[in-house]
């Protein structure tokens, strides 16, 4: 897979895929076993903690990847200032993407974080889907996009009666990928929406 290409800058140890961090890790099997070992420890905290009350708005996006990853990476819960790119698809130009992504999360508080759609299972994926292709098409971190875009999105399932969602057989597939850049390409999240509603499960009586 290939890695990120930044116009001027770059996070990577030189020649590497791998990351500068905190560890001084500098294999890459190594660091993605850290990360996915600090990922699952954020989900099995956050699922306990979620609850009705929540606020699931910008700052607690970007807190998500911060405290996940902030023992591994300088720039956890940091906004990338560079422009990015990888393969074919060019995310958010970095001159626009504080406000893009204030916009995204002001349209999704008018929307009530979702909780008005929750009773509908397809117009709630359709919503989700949407959502969470617009945040791809951000990727407003410099690494751990997706893994996080999936766990705010799992923490909108949960803050609304479903379960987090299963992406398995679409990640595994390849559905999933593609999906994600139908998103960033053609800005176009309806394959997204069939897995996100193919991936959900409610949680009956929970809140």
């Amino acid at each position: 897979m290939s890695k990120y290409r930044f116009n001027y800058s770059s996070i990577y140890l030189e020649d590497s895929d791998v990351p500068k961090n905190k560890l001084n890790i500098v294999d890459s099997d190594e660091i993605h076993e850290v990360e996915n070992m600090l990922l699952e420890q954020s989900y099995s905290f956050l699922i306990k903690e979620i609850d009705s009350k929540a606020i699931l708005d910008e700052t607690y996006f970007i807190n998500l990847h911060k405290k996940t990853f902030e023992s591994l990476y300088d720039f956890a819960g940091v906004y990338r200032d560079v422009n990015m790119t990888k393969g074919d698809s060019q995310f958010c130009l970095a001159q626009y993407l504080y406000s893009q992504s204030k916009q995204i999360f002001k349209e999704l508080e008018s929307d009530n974080y979702l909780a008005d759609f929750r009773e509908d299972k397809a117009l709630f994926a359709q919503k989700l889907a949407y959502y969470q292709g617009e945040l791809i098409a951000l990727h407003p971190f410099y690494e751990l996009n997706g893994r996080i875009i999936r766990l705010y999105c799992d923490m909108l399932a949960l803050f609304n009666g479903y379960r987090a969602i299963d992406y398995s057989e679409a990640i595994d597939n390849g559905a999933y990928i593609e999906a994600s850049i139908e998103c960033v390409q053609y800005a176009d999240s309806s394959r997204l929406e069939g897995i996100v509603f193919e991936g959900l499960n409610s949680i009956k009586g929970e809140f």
